[in-house]
């Protein structure tokens, strides 16, 4: 099965964490990752075939990039036909700051897989770093569960930020999204 890792980033960080997710997808032995940049031609038809898509984007501003908001509004079609319908979604996204309102991003690609009649597939984590012991190395350092988020340090080049600990948790969920995928195919 193929599972699609669709995203737009905008100065690599996005490119970096959408890269892990689909490391993850293909971890699982039983699914195939497709990235589509949304920035470049979409293949609308292989998404269509798809089992599953993880959504990703930069949080700019408080949401989601302009470019991918773009990629939304065109899937419209799409969505008046329910073509996307029961299948399996899920979402990432990175920002310069700590919390940077990824929160709401995540929430704007949810309610976007809802619109389309898709299954939202959380991270299923418990929260990192935040203990004592905890450290900026744990798995969901950042805590969400809705989504798989990152922190890119704004003035780092995208071959050192995100952290290890976030493009893990971005593995994590990929992993996550093909077991899904493959139980409601009933494989």
């Amino acid at each position: 099965m193929q599972i699609a890792v669709v995203f737009h980033s905008g100065y690599g960080h996005t490119a970096r964490q959408a890269q892990a997710v689909a490391e993850g997808v293909e971890q699982s032995g039983y699914a195939k990752a497709l990235l589509v940049d949304v920035a470049k031609d979409i293949p609308w038809d292989e998404l269509g075939s798809s089992a599953g898509m993880i959504f990703g984007c930069p949080t700019y501003m408080g949401g989601p990039s302009a470019v991918f908001k773009k990629f939304m509004e065109d899937s419209s079609s799409r969505w008046m036909k329910q073509e996307w319908a029961d299948k399996v979604a899920a979402g990432f996204t990175t920002s310069s700051s700590q919390s940077g309102d990824k929160l709401n991003t995540l929430v704007s690609l949810a309610i976007f897989a809802a619109q389309h009649g898709m299954f939202w597939i959380s991270t299923g984590l418990m929260p990192g770093n935040n203990v004592s012991t905890g450290s900026v190395n744990d798995i969901n350092r950042l805590g969400s569960w809705l989504g798989a988020m990152a922190q890119a340090n704004f003035d780092q080049p995208a071959e050192l930020a995100p952290p290890e600990s976030d493009l893990l948790t971005a593995q994590k969920l990929g992993l996550r999204v093909a077991a899904a995928a493959k139980r409601f195919a009933g494989a």
